[in-house]
Formats: C-alpha cells, sequence, structure tokens
C-alpha cells in the first residue's frame, strides 16, 4: 500500500461526508475506508476513476495485441495499408 493513500474508519465517512468529498476531488488520492479495522472499500475522485478505467482499457488492448504477436497472428503493415487503400478506393 502506498503511504500517501489515507485509511480512515467508516465512522469518519459517516460523520464528514462532505469533507471526504472535498479532500477527494482537491487531493486526488484514494481513501481506503475500513470497517472494524478491515479494509472494505476506497473511495476516489470520479476524474480519477475515469482516467484509471482509461488506463485499463489501454492496458487490456495492449495485452490483446501482446496475445496476437505470440501466437503469430499478424501481417506485415504494408499489407494492411493496402487493404485500407483499396476499402477507401471502394467508398
Amino acid at each position: 500500500m502506498r503511504y500517501s493513500i489515507q485509511v480512515k474508519p467508516i465512522s469518519f465517512l459517516k460523520a464528514n461526508a462532505a469533507e471526504v468529498l472535498r479532500r477527494l476531488e482537491e487531493q486526488r488520492e484514494p481513501i481506503v475506508i475500513t470497517q472494524n479495522g478491515e479494509a472494505k472499500a476506497v473511495l476516489q475522485d470520479a476524474a480519477s476513476y475515469e482516467q484509471t478505467q482509461e488506463t485499463l482499457a489501454l492496458l487490456k488492448i495492449l495485452a490483446l495485441g501482446q496475445r496476437e504477436v505470440e501466437q503469430d497472428n499478424v501481417k506485415p503493415v504494408s499489407d494492411v495499408i493496402d487493404r485500407l487503400r483499396a476499402k477507401r478506393l471502394e467508398e
């Protein structure tokens, strides 16, 4: 766990919800919420969440591409360009 991540009990969240949301937006650092001493949830501002989702999508695309390369399911770039040009002329 990173030291910059804050850990707060659920009682703190209940008592200070507006402050927690303000802090999330300003600091853009996630907060771990605990219940009975155990981590139960992570709160994150919406912009950081969207950025994380975009990053995960790009990583998935890269992983799929890597798998295609490993399975030798690739084509020379010149073939792809020729095919795209031919499609463009058909339109």
